[in-house]
């Protein structure tokens, strides 16, 4: 499958084409979303597929022998991406996008440096974890994006390659994109990140597939598991275990072997469903089959400690359904420890915009280097919906208000989160005839074509369920 064909073979234009009839319009420069608030959200509904299996599903297709099948890929723009690199790297890769099934034939003799740059737009995920994989790669590489992704450092990932044996080189001393990746003779190392990223992690164990000696990562706050997981199933050498507080992972030169995934929904993207019904009156709503794994849902814990009135419901390993209520919330500390990914900061905060009290987020530097600089980015979008809220250092404090809150216009500065958390904010605005505009809409493309659709279809012209 050529790129162009994994490009046109991903479901993207019919999520755009859902919420071009659903408050989004076309500007000179990209794309507006207008949200009125008032909502009462009501309904069951289901997410995109999750973002980071479906990444590792792609990758770990691509270096098994032999076709593996992928049911339920993300329809984003990131997942896309990735998908369109393994067949530039040489995989065969055949995406049915009425059934939603991706077949990736692979197999490390038929991957090679592409001739030509692999543009991953704008997904950081992508670019970190095929750093890993073109680290075992004879020859080079070159990793690019759009201009947001060309800004995000790449140094994290080019220090323990390169103490691997592979040659990584970017602009500056961060190691901006675009990244040239010289693989070779790999070697097995100890590595402690000095940050929680599973990216990392990620990338330094893929490029262990392929290195003499044992990859070992030490982890002082443990990330989601998705990549140890999968190697597993597909048949590495790899091993858990804890080492005080720490967690290790463990990995020697593995041949990897095809198999079957299923990708469960995205709980990141429910959060976004789960905090709208509690903060809209009236509102009762339930996400259907999102990934439970301990790493993934520690944002459910805060909200369970603010009062959220919340149901779960497990359907499967690691794997089930989340209902919540309209419910008065209580302001809380949260510790960047529970949520270590922080993608759910933004609209945690929304939410403690309603809570009675001050709830500080500690820790959470890592905002500043994600897709725009959240951390100021989330403490500006609450203050312009009413709430009131700081950076105080490398913590975020929000205090929360009795009433609720306002219409705003804002800039989601290219980041599908805080575009999302803003459509969130401005639905739960308090009257009906407020107006919330969210300019750079064409973000969530990235991660959630269809959110205006859903989000209409919650407010009552239907159940919220995905468009067959």
């Amino acid at each position: 499958m050529s790129a162009a064909d994994a490009r046109n073979g991903h479901d993207r234009g019919e999520g755009e084409r859902q919420a071009a009839g659903s408050g989004r319009r076309e500007v000179a420069d990209g794309a507006v979303a207008e949200v009125s608030g008032g909502a009462t959200l009501a309904g069951t509904t289901r997410v995109p597929g999750d973002k980071s299996i479906s990444h590792r599903a792609l990758l770990i297709g691509a270096l098994a022998d032999g076709p593996s099948v992928i049911e339920g890929l993300s329809a984003g723009e990131d997942v896309a991406a990735t998908m369109r690199a393994v067949a530039d790297l040489g995989a065969a890769v055949d995406h049915d996008r009425g059934s939603g099934r991706t077949v990736v034939d692979g197999g490390r003799a038929r991957l090679r440096p592409p001739g030509v740059a692999l543009d991953l737009g704008n997904s950081g995920t992508s670019m970190r974890l095929l750093a890993g994989v073109a680290a075992t790669l004879d020859g080079a590489t070159t990793l690019t994006g759009d201009e947001s992704l060309r800004s995000r450092p790449m140094d994290r990932v080019a220090q323990p390659l390169g103490l691997m044996g592979a040659t990584i080189t970017g602009v500056g001393a961060r190691c901006l994109p675009p990244v040239a990746v010289s693989g070779g003779a790999l070697v097995g190392i100890d590595y402690t990140p000095p940050m929680a990223s599973a990216q990392v992690k990620s990338a330094v164990l893929l490029a262990g597939l392929d290195a003499d000696g044992e990859t070992v990562v030490r982890e002082r706050v443990p990330t989601r598991t998705h990549t140890e997981d999968m190697l597993a199933r597909a048949g590495a050498d790899v091993t858990v275990e804890r080492d005080g507080g720490a967690r290790v992972v463990r990995l020697r030169r593995s041949e990897l072997q095809a198999g079957d995934v299923r990708v469960p929904g995205d709980p990141s993207q429910a959060a976004f469903w789960l905090v709208a019904a509690l903060l809209a009156a009236g509102s009762r709503v339930t996400v259907e089959g999102i990934y439970l794994g301990a790493a993934r849902v520690g944002y459910l814990g805060v909200l369970d400690r603010m009062g959220a009135r919340l149901e779960v419901e497990e359907t499967g390993p690691d794997e089930g359904s989340v209902t919540a209520w309209t419910s008065v919330l209580q302001a809380t500390d949260v510790e960047a420890a529970e949520i270590p990914s922080l993608d759910e900061v933004p609209i945690l905060a929304v939410a403690a915009a309603r809570a009675r009290g001050r709830t500080r987020f500690r820790d959470v530097a890592e905002l500043r280097v994600k897709e725009s600089d959240r951390l100021d980015g989330t403490a500006t979008l609450v203050n312009a919906f009413g709430g009131t809220a700081a950076v105080e250092g490398d913590d975020l404090v929000v205090t929360g208000r009795d009433r609720a809150l306002t219409g705003a216009t804002i800039d989601a500065a290219g980041d599908h989160r805080m575009a999302m958390a803003a459509a969130v904010a401005g639905a739960c605005a308090s009257e009906a005839a407020s107006r919330t505009l969210i300019t750079g809409w064409e973000s969530v493309a990235t991660s959630y074509p269809g959110f205006l659709a859903t989000l209409d279809r919650l407010r009552g012209s239907g159940d919220g369920r995905p468009e067959p």
